[in-house]
């Protein structure tokens, strides 16, 4: 039997799904999920307001930590409305334009995290390769150059997802592997071909994720070659520690990154819930660990953290 079909006038809707085979235990997947959005909410603006009060913040690291910050609130907002509605209040249905706005927006700060990551790389690069041209390469006008270069070209890479895919005709059978819409989920719904729509996703992944991963192992090599001419153990110890948080946050947000591209393309027999719970991963681990990590590895952050949980009595 064909599908019905869907034109530009008559736009279909979506149905979301929650995580297959549990679907009697989606009440407790959501007080999960809350308490991870709750984390992310909280560890996050507390770096904000942190970097914001503290003097000894302001500068170019911690500007790029704020940048990181609001992008990891993005993202957790991005997912929150149909988070909620498919977990708590079984709505499934969404709109075509609603989710094409929230797939825009999660894939915006998705790739918004890649490119802060890849600058925040080069900060650690220019302090620790060369030291003494630190303020005059990384002045205030340069970082705000940065933030938007990464706003910008992330804007101008998801831009034209929405508009790829609303020319396509669409079949009845519109359900969606997650709770909230993704571009890999939503190509293989068009009755249509989406050879367009694949080769521009993965000119994406090339020159977003794909460049800025790259550039951020090429910086790290620089800066190990950097650090292994120190002739001091401790000092080498002393300076690789200044990366160790910068470290994990690239990893907790590539290695689920790649674990989701790898399982779309080639793990396509995988169980639904394999898929699903990648996602969520991908989606909701990178915006709550970032700031306990920076909260634990910063110790700025972590004194500002202790007077404000532990005032002195005076």
């Amino acid at each position: 039997m064909g599908g019905v079909l869907y034109n530009s006038s008559e736009l279909p809707n979506f149905t979301l799904t929650g995580l297959p085979g549990l679907e009697n235990s989606q009440h407790w997947m959501f007080l999960l999920l809350g308490i991870l959005y709750i984390v992310s909410t909280v560890g996050n603006a507390l770096i904000l307001f942190i970097v914001k009060e503290e003097q000894s913040l302001h500068q170019p690291m911690y500007y790029f930590l704020s940048l990181l910050s609001v992008n990891d609130l993005g993202v957790s907002f991005s997912t929150l409305p149909t988070v909620l509605a498919t977990f708590c209040f079984h709505l499934r249905t969404i709109s075509f334009d609603s989710c094409m706005a929230q797939m825009f927006f999660i894939h915006f700060f998705s790739l918004m995290e890649s490119g802060v990551l890849l600058v925040m790389s080069f900060d650690r690069y220019v302090a620790i390769c060369k030291p003494l041209l630190y303020t005059t390469m990384l002045t205030d006008s340069r970082v705000v150059c940065m933030g938007l270069w990464v706003i910008t070209h992330s804007f101008c890479m998801v831009f034209p997802l929405p508009f790829l895919l609303k020319r396509l005709p669409f079949c009845k059978a519109n359900v969606l592997s997650h709770a909230y819409c993704l571009h890999p989920d939503l190509i293989h719904l068009p009755c249509g071909d989406i050879t367009i729509n694949s080769i521009f996703g993965l000119i994406i992944v090339m020159f977003t994720l794909g460049l800025d991963s790259a550039l951020i192992l090429f910086s790290y090599v620089l800066i190990l070659r950097s650090v292994l001419a120190i002739a001091s153990r401790e000092e080498r110890l002393k300076t690789l520690n200044t990366c160790v948080s910068h470290l994990c946050a690239v990893l907790i947000f590539y290695v689920p990154k790649i674990g989701v591209s790898l399982t779309a393309r080639y793990g396509r027999h995988a169980p639904r819930l394999v898929h699903t719970v990648l996602c969520l991963i991908y989606l909701f681990v990178p915006p709550m660990l970032n700031p306990v990590i920076y909260s634990i590895k910063t110790k700025q952050i972590r004194w500002r953290l202790g007077r404000m949980l532990l005032p002195t009595k005076i």
